[in-house]
């Protein structure tokens, strides 16, 4: 067991490095496919609304627990859950959290790298149909094994050459240029597609709450599982971007700036998705079904876009080229968190070179994948729902528990004062400990019962 000391491991190089990369873990596809279509199935603006209110209220705190976790421990996972308790069997059942909490980067990804594929697909055919070569864009456009071996294949590719830079090199340098790199690009689809007839009906649908709608019991589980997702809570990333974190910053500020970033992101999206959604139902693409829910919420961004994209010219070509782009930006992002978890544990544990542990740990995760692509209908649902389903709630609750009852509340304060001398002070300061420890596990709880549900 070694265990790195603080003053040799790597850190952010700046509050934005961080802010962004953390927050890029969390942007994912989640924010951009997930939310829109959450926020088009539950009410428009009434969903907005109520999400707005569970980020702060659900997933704020135990973002805060989290990351404090990783910078206390300074370590991967595993070692940061044993580091909480010196009490022999405390020391143990963390040692097993942590494994849980790391099961979970690696199964999302396993099933997330084939969906990143996709994207890297689809603009690849975008932009070999602006080229005018149908033969290609068809197979880009398709769905066969060798494409989708393609797609996945080259995303972890990207992927893994990002994580084996370390972090200065790797994760902060390419957040801090893809993360404003999709701000820019949303912008642009934004004004694009509110030139289009229907797009303010859109917007209003998206934007002007239904108050009506805003107590409904399925849409408040909805907006609170998403909001959870939405920060990849239990998903281990937000544990170790908190170990890179320097001692000197004010922690709850930092997981404040990073909700912020991810939330802006959730509500931009939804900003370019609702309008586009009205512009193609004027094009008389179908979206809803007679009973006012959503047709194809699983395909929206694979089909439902495009053909609104197709609809309108050669423009249409290129800001499809620029959406894809902007999803493959969004998926990155959240893989290279994904995969610095486990490249972190065996680089700590054994003293491995970073570059061969990223290729290596990379590579089995992909194997995973091709076996799924190969059993593609098997697989693919299980894996996605095993992952997000069962084992990231489950690890978010169990991070919950330690991190509010076995974690000392003197030595949670004591991390958190490191960076923020007057955290007790303030209202958060005074609060935050009792509601780790009651309220955050009863709202995980609920969140993992809604989805049984």
């Amino acid at each position: 067991m070694t265990h790195t000391d603080s003053s040799t491991r790597e850190h952010f190089g700046s509050r934005l490095g961080f802010i962004l990369a953390a927050a890029g873990a969390a942007v994912g596809l989640g924010n951009i496919w997930g939310f829109p279509t959450q926020a088009a199935s539950n009410g428009g603006g009434a969903f907005l609304l109520v999400y707005l209110v569970m980020i702060l209220v659900v997933a704020f705190p135990m973002l805060v627990v989290e990351m404090a976790i990783g910078r206390s421990g300074q370590a991967n996972p595993v070692d940061s859950m044993r580091s909480l308790s010196s009490h022999p069997m405390a020391k143990r059942a963390g040692g097993w959290v942590g494994w849980l909490g790391l099961s979970v980067p690696c199964a999302v990804l396993a099933f997330y790298s084939i969906v990143g594929g996709w994207l890297i697909c689809f603009l690849l055919g975008a932009v070999t149909e602006l080229l005018g070569l149908e033969a290609v864009t068809a197979w880009f456009k398709g769905f066969s094994v060798e494409r989708n071996l393609f797609g996945a294949i080259t995303f972890y590719v990207l992927t893994i050459l990002i994580v084996q830079g370390g972090v200065k090199q790797g994760i902060e340098k390419w957040s801090t240029r893809l993360m404003p790199a999709l701000f820019v690009l949303f912008g642009l689809l934004f004004i694009y597609i509110m030139t289009q007839a229907g797009a303010m009906e859109g917007l209003k649908h998206y934007l002007v709450p239904d108050f009506e709608k805003v107590w409904d019991r399925q849409l408040i589980l909805a907006a609170m599982g998403q909001g959870f997702f939405s920060l990849t809570i239990g998903g281990c990333s937000m544990l170790i971007y908190g170990s890179y974190l320097s001692k000197k910053e004010n922690l709850p500020k930092m997981a404040m700036n990073v909700t912020l970033v991810d939330t802006a992101v959730a509500f931009i999206a939804g900003l370019v998705v609702m309008p586009a959604m009205f512009v193609a139902m004027q094009k008389g693409v179908q979206i809803y079904a007679e009973d006012g829910s959503l047709l194809s919420s699983d395909t929206l961004v694979f089909t439902v876009l495009p053909m609104m994209f197709d609809s309108l010219g050669i423009l249409g070509q290129i800001f499809s080229i620029v959406f894809f782009l902007l999803l493959t930006i969004a998926a990155l992002t959240s893989s290279i968190s994904m995969l610095e978890c486990p490249v972190a544990l065996v680089s700590e544990r054994f003293n491995t070179k970073r570059s061969a542990t990223s290729w290596v740990l990379g590579g089995a995760i992909a194997l995973f994948s091709v076996f799924i692509v190969f059993n593609f209908g098997d697989l693919f649902g299980l894996v996605a729902m095993i992952a997000t389903q069962y084992l990231q709630p489950i690890a978010a609750l169990m991070f919950c528990l330690f991190g509010g009852w076995v974690w000392s509340r003197h030595a949670k304060i004591k991390e958190l004062e490191q960076g923020c001398p007057e955290f007790t002070q303030g209202w958060f300061g005074k609060l935050w400990p009792a509601y780790v420890k009651f309220v955050c596990p009863v709202l995980v709880a609920t969140v993992i019962w809604a989805s049984f549900g």
